[in-house]
């Protein structure tokens, strides 16, 4: 049976990971997935790459390594993404691989010329975005929690900015029919930012 593949790409706050688990954890809490649906990859510590054939989706979680920085892990996902994405498999980058993608995929990731973006922000959905099947579900101006230090500077050529706020100009994209980035943090409730 196809599973849905969570990359893990770093784990998230000591005091998060203490009181709610890490973030495959919320991700399958917050989405309502069932473990055996669910297969992490800790890409960091294995990068033996999942075989294709098993993937239903992808969801790549945040990190606190950075794009730019170009870890020898970073740059097989993105080798290994760039592969197994010309296949439609419905994919979700995270904060972390929502840069990731970006960077993939031609755009450029980067430190933020305002500088950290942490906390719960306004972010509001583009016309694309209000018709996107997997954003547009949510309201047009939506509350989202952040925290992070590089953001996508430019998207990829063919992509769709389909969220943004005064601070982020690239909250959410979309990239063909199949691949969706996202600044915020969807796994993230109200109360994990008292621990951040």
């Amino acid at each position: 049976m196809k599973k849905i593949l969570i990359i893990k790409t770093g784990t998230t706050f000591q005091s998060i990971r203490e009181k709610y688990g890490d973030f495959e954890d919320l991700i399958i809490k917050n989405a309502d997935l069932r473990k055996n649906d669910v297969k992490v990859w800790d890409v960091q510590k294995d990068i033996s790459a999942p075989a294709m054939l098993d993937i239903a989706a992808i969801i790549i979680t945040g990190s606190h390594s950075m794009v730019t920085d170009c870890e020898s892990w970073s740059v097989m996902l993105a080798e290994w993404l760039r592969e197994v994405l010309k296949k439609p498999i419905p994919t979700l980058g995270i904060c972390y691989g929502h840069q990731l993608l970006a960077h993939t995929f031609g755009g450029t990731v980067d430190y933020h010329p305002k500088g950290r973006d942490f906390g719960t922000v306004e972010v509001e959905l583009t016309e694309e975005g209000k018709k996107d099947p997997l954003l547009g579900v949510l309201s047009h101006g939506f509350l989202g929690h952040v925290a992070h230090s590089q953001s996508v500077l430019t998207l990829p050529s063919n992509a769709r900015v389909l969220a943004k706020n005064d601070f982020e100009s690239h909250h959410a994209f979309g990239l063909d029919n199949h691949i969706w980035g996202v600044q915020f943090h969807p796994e993230f409730k109200q109360e994990l930012h008292f621990h951040i």
